[in-house]
């Protein structure tokens, strides 16, 4: 039996809706390399925060009820850990953000806390592992501040 759908947001990532632009958690998911490196209104969608995007105005905003929503439907938790695999490919097969300032470093505390916050720790922690294996695997080219940054989304 589904889950009840507590908003867009969940309904997005449980494959039930769709997100600003209409797009359903499949197709997003579907964007090829060069579509996620240069579309920038899906990532909000696909790890969302309870505070507002700085980058795209009037992205969604995870509020309280309906994060503990997702938390809870294991069709949004799935959606969400496809969203993770889909963004590790990305990250493991292109190399343009392993660079000292790229937007993917913001990318990468979004997913960090949005897998903290709605999947557990250990999620977060394993895709912080993942990150840093490929910044080392590179000559470890992201810059410190980021790296600070992921390290204080994994712990919270």
């Amino acid at each position: 039996m589904d889950e009840p759908i507590a908003g867009p947001i969940h309904a997005f990532l449980a494959g039930r809706g769709r997100d600003g632009r209409g797009r359903s958690l499949a197709e997003v998911l579907a964007f090829d390399d060069a579509r996620i490196e240069g579309v920038h209104d899906f990532i909000q969608w696909l790890f969302p925060l309870r505070e507002a995007s700085r980058a795209v105005p009037g992205a969604p905003v995870l509020g309280a009820a309906e994060a503990e929503a997702i938390r809870a439907d294991p069709a949004a938790r799935a959606g969400l850990l496809s969203a993770r695999d889909r963004m590790l490919r990305f990250y493991a097969g292109t190399g343009g953000w392993l660079t000292a300032f790229d937007h993917n470093h913001l990318r990468i505390s979004r997913i960090l806390t949005a897998l903290r916050d709605l999947v557990g720790p250990e999620e977060a922690r394993a895709f912080h592992e993942e990150i840093l294996g490929l910044d080392r695997a590179a000559g470890s080219p992201v810059n410190p501040g980021s790296l600070e940054y992921w390290r204080k989304a994994v712990e919270g």
